[in-house]
């Protein structure tokens, strides 16, 4: 017994020896050292983005950083920012890093996070949100829950939620409704997402986004479910004829910032900070609504389409049997197995703060 008390002591020094490598790591990597001949008056943060080369991050995180925090401070806060995924860090380790002040502020994918905190994929299901509005009304329901959780389990405060453009459904052959899903191959990109297909009869494949062309080409798979503008950047508008419009889901992130970080900065500092981060929030979802409508148009080839390559696919209408199917799912597989994996205290969660809202009451049983 003593010998193996020993030996999963030996274990547990192990596993923290190599969280500190990897802190060490990540902070050399982001440049949380002192920054050698700055202003003593200067306030100099260095911020963890999200994905890198796409929208959210190139056209409006970055230049919020380098360029508005110092005009919005006058100068006094001067801003470093590198995306998480080119900074030598994985997306699953953002949070316990920022719990550690190794990441003093970041942006977190909630899928990724959930991965190991299962009730932060609340707010963005499968099938729970078809439509921005939609999103919308899930961010404002439970942004208090999850700025508590935050706060609470991994001392983090929440200063923003993002959110990338919908990822939604794409077929080389036609189909009319959800339930014409039935026996194909569809590549997904989430355990939820494989669960809902699943739940259709049809065959989910894991495939990263530089694989779905491919996959698309040489007939692995006959759908795919990515974003309605990145997959005309795939060419999809030529290898597949269908597109619905209804969101699978889209992929939320917040930014946040370590408890003893944000208390750090100076009260005015930290005003003028979150003033700007509420109207950054709301152009990156203005530009998620921008994008993925503008995928639609491109796709279909609308003249009205201004950053894609025309296509020629039908665009699928959300439809009431669709509606009341998505219904169904959450009710019968979505949220029971998103409870299954979060346990009985986020049966109280939703039921709080979603079930009213989507006339779906979980069940621990």
């Amino acid at each position: 017994m003593v010998g193996l008390v020993a030996t999963l002591r030996t274990r547990r020094v192990v596993r923290w020896a190599r969280r500190a490598i990897l802190a060490f790591v990540g902070a050399v990597a982001l440049g949380l050292t002192p920054a050698a001949g700055e202003n003593a008056a200067t306030i100099h943060l260095r911020i963890a983005g999200g994905l890198g080369g796409v929208t959210q991050y190139e056209h409006y995180e970055a230049p919020f950083w380098t360029t508005e925090v110092p005009r919005l401070t006058n100068g006094r806060v001067r801003a470093d920012i590198a995306p998480f995924d080119g900074s030598g860090i994985r997306g699953s380790d953002m949070l316990g890093l920022m719990r550690l002040g190794v990441v003093p502020f970041g942006t977190v994918s909630l899928a990724v996070a959930a991965s190991d905190e299962p009730e932060l994929a609340a707010m963005d299901l499968p099938t729970l949100n078809p439509d921005i509005a939609t999103l919308r009304q899930s961010r404002d329901l439970l942004r208090p829950r999850l700025e508590t959780v935050l706060r609470d389990r991994y001392n983090v405060q929440l200063l923003a939620v993002y959110t990338y453009p919908a990822q939604v459904l794409f077929c080389r052959e036609p189909f009319s409704s959800l339930a014409d899903l039935s026996g194909r191959r569809v590549r997904v990109s989430s355990v939820g997402q494989s669960e809902m297909l699943e739940a259709l009869g049809a065959a989910p494949v894991v495939i990263p986004f530089a694989g779905i062309r491919g996959a698309l080409e040489h007939r692995a798979v006959e759908c795919a479910i990515t974003g309605s503008l990145s997959g005309n950047a795939l060419g999809l508008q030529v290898l597949t004829s269908t597109l619905s419009r209804q969101a699978i889901g889209w992929g939320i992130s917040f930014f946040g910032a370590n408890l003893g970080a944000w208390t750090g900065l100076p009260p005015q500092v930290r005003t003028q900070i979150q003033h700007g981060l509420r109207a950054l929030e709301t152009a990156i979802w203005q530009a998620a609504e921008r994008e993925t409508e503008e995928g639609f148009l491109c796709n279909a080839g609308s003249p009205r389409c201004v950053r894609g390559k025309p296509g020629r696919m039908v665009v699928l209408e959300d439809t009431p049997q669709d509606q009341q199917r998505r219904a169904q799912l959450l009710r019968r597989v979505v949220l029971p197995k998103w409870i299954e994996r979060c346990g009985e205290d986020c049966v109280a969660v939703w039921n709080r703060y979603m079930a009213a809202a989507r006339g779906s009451i979980a069940d621990p049983n």
